[in-house]
């Protein structure tokens, strides 16, 4: 049974600041309610709350709240049916869990978690899936597109590229052993794509410690999301061309990473030479490659990391260092901090009210 971690609500998420949450506003004034009870009723109560509720609810505006229950009146199976296809996608092949959760990483990174990364090159537009970060290395493309072509039949133009990627990632997550979490909904698809953006916001295997931070920082997450989220390599595999360097030259000196344990080392050498072998997949996790969990902090202590941007976490900081050991000493502790950020993460620059579209096809602009 999985434990549900309930953040989802009270994080203002949407660019228009000024607008309160009506959720938020009912907690405060329940919060205040027995201090107030002498001088406001229960009526004036409700009455504030029913008038506030058309403002903070409203699709036709320029900012807007997401919220878990977005589709629970125009596609109440929406979850439902995301999930089916999910697990029947990741009982197929058990890398697919870690492929949606990073493509869910790669759009928010992107002009906010806005199903950018799904458009295909067409027109003026200039497909993000050709980026560094996302060539020959981004899928599950196909499983989205599965997705949405079930919703559409369920409840046509609805649900958005955008949710079916958050709400993708959380399943994925939890069919790997993972923790679950709420999902906040509501986001809309963007009519455009970024392939600068793509290259320069989403952090690559051999940034520094402080360019990922100032990456991670410039989408409003710190440290901790940092390192919470840098979890998600317990499963999935990565190429030997994103950590070639650290086995034969990784200073510009011809020398190995010797913060990488050697025994190690010698074995991915094995399969990753200095040239050719390129798109040879390790597992990033090696102790439990498939199962969602903290080995892969308690592997970082070891020396085991296989990205240098993994490894770095314990070398190159002291805060992150502390975080490392910490999730390594407590996988409940990790699965709390994960969840929070995932949705901290998918809170990142959504596309409200008017703003974007419902896309009919995941891959292209309505026409």
């Amino acid at each position: 049974m999985h434990k549900l971690y309930k953040y989802s609500i009270l994080p203002p998420i949407s660019s228009s600041k000024s607008t309160l949450s009506f959720f938020t506003l009912a907690l405060y004034i329940f919060q205040l309610q027995p201090k107030m009870a002498k001088s406001i009723n229960l009526f004036m109560l409700l009455t504030t709350l029913l008038t506030f509720a058309p403002f903070c609810f409203s699709h036709n505006t320029y900012g807007g709240y997401l919220y878990p229950q977005f589709y629970d009146r125009s596609c109440p199976r929406a979850q439902q049916i995301v999930n089916s296809i999910v697990a029947e996608a990741v009982a197929k092949e058990a890398r697919m869990a870690a492929s949606l959760l990073r493509l869910h990483f790669h759009d928010c990174f992107v002009k906010g978690c806005d199903a950018s990364v799904l458009l295909d090159s067409s027109g003026g537009i200039i497909s993000e899936k050709g980026s560094n970060p996302n060539r020959n290395s981004a899928r599950g493309f196909e499983v989205i597109d599965e997705i949405k072509s079930a919703l559409e039949k369920e409840c046509p133009q609805t649900v958005s590229c955008a949710d079916i990627m958050a709400l993708a990632a959380r399943d994925s997550t939890v069919l790997a052993g993972g923790p679950s979490w709420v999902v906040p909904l509501g986001r809309r698809d963007s009519l455009g794509a970024s392939l600068s953006g793509s290259n320069n916001n989403i952090p690559a295997p051999n940034n520094t410690f402080q360019t990922i931070l100032t990456k991670f920082k410039l989408e409003g997450l710190d440290i901790v999301d940092l390192v919470a989220l840098s979890g998600s390599h317990t499963i999935g595999n990565s190429r030997c061309v994103s950590f070639r360097q650290r086995l034969y030259n990784q200073s510009g000196n011809s020398q190995p990473d010797f913060t990488l344990d050697q025994s190690y080392a010698a074995q991915l050498r094995a399969r990753c030479p200095r040239s050719g072998g390129d798109q040879n997949l390790f597992f990033l996790d090696f102790v439990s490659p498939t199962k969602f969990d903290n080995s892969y902090f308690k592997n970082l202590l070891s020396f085991k990391g296989l990205l240098n941007s993994d490894q770095i976490l314990v070398t190159k900081n002291q805060v992150s260092l502390e975080l490392v050991k910490t999730y390594a000493a407590n996988n409940e502790l990790f699965f709390e901090q994960f969840a929070k950020s995932m949705v901290k993460m998918g809170n990142i620059s959504p596309l409200t009210g008017s703003r974007g579209e419902i896309r009919k096809n995941c891959r292209k602009i309505n026409a």
